[in-house]
């Protein structure tokens, strides 16, 4: 036990004593979430907290971008089952969007199995990146397998942004309360939204689902841990509508090879000369 906290000293005293009583104070509040890990009921508070994160402002952006999908594929024909089960199975938002594309242009079922998971290897370093910081040497494959389906761009910077406040072993418990509660939540969206779809203006329907895109700028932005990664961002805004005219079947694909490229050999730079 910290010595401060050895005596019976009230909090507020030991607060007030002195400059380092307060840091071992702070010290003790920062520490506190370890405390639940003692409890018997450990993994239900830290999967209650995942479920509470899902409520944030995120979620709500990335709900009202569903309210957009459920007019989509009510357009296009799909039943409420259908796009019930699609928001479930398929989750990533964009994945959906080439899904129902490629349902309306009446593409045959490889090519459109090939285009989703196109759209979705884009979630391979996601997944990469978030594994290490929930894996624990206890840590079963399947627990990680099964995680992985919730991966998309706003599940993943909430939990990149958050699970460094969560005790390791409590991490996958967090990150399926977070990742469980998105899903559910906007499965029922997708469901009410279907029903009075046909309410709702197209414009208004089209706004909200262009939330999503700057919500994804915004939240990378903002995650971003190097410059580099921003430096990314700033050259593909610029160069995106470049390549689009000069390669349109590849534009993305040139527009993040290059980019990317760029900002990464920057970055290598600017560490070498402080390296000197």
């Amino acid at each position: 036990m910290d010595w401060c906290w050895q005596a019976t000293i009230p909090f507020q005293t030991a607060v007030n004593i002195s400059r380092g009583r307060r840091a071992c104070a702070m010290r003790h509040l920062m520490n506190e979430p370890n405390s639940e890990l003692k409890t018997p009921y450990a993994h239900g508070i830290w999967f209650a907290h995942g479920v509470r994160a899902a409520f944030s402002v995120p979620g709500l952006i990335l709900a009202s971008a569903f309210v957009g999908f459920a007019g989509l594929a009510r357009d296009a024909g799909l039943t409420l089952a259908q796009t019930v089960f699609m928001t479930g199975m398929v989750w990533a938002l964009p994945g959906k969007v080439v899904l129902v594309g490629a349902i309306m242009t009446g593409a045959s079922l490889p090519a459109a199995a090939f285009a989703v998971a196109l759209s979705s290897v884009r979630l391979g370093p996601m997944v990469v990146a978030l594994t290490p910081e929930m894996r624990t040497p206890a840590t079963r494959k399947w627990v990680l397998y099964l995680l992985s389906h919730f991966v998309a761009v706003t599940s993943w910077v909430l939990a990149m942004d958050r699970l460094k406040h969560v005790p390791r072993p409590m991490r996958t418990t967090y990150y399926g309360g977070l990742g469980s509660t998105l899903v559910l939540f906007n499965m029922g969206v997708v469901a009410v939204v279907y029903l009075i779809a046909a309410q709702l203006p197209p414009a208004l329907s089209a706004a909200l689902f262009f939330l999503t895109p700057l919500y994804f700028v915004t939240s990378l932005w903002g995650s971003a841990r190097e410059k580099a990664g921003q430096l990314a961002m700033v050259f593909g805004l610029l160069l995106g509508p470049v390549f689009h005219l000069l390669t349109p079947g590849f534009d993305l694909l040139a527009t993040g090879l290059v980019a990317g490229g760029a900002a990464f050999g920057i970055h290598i730079l600017a560490q070498r000369r402080q390296a000197a």
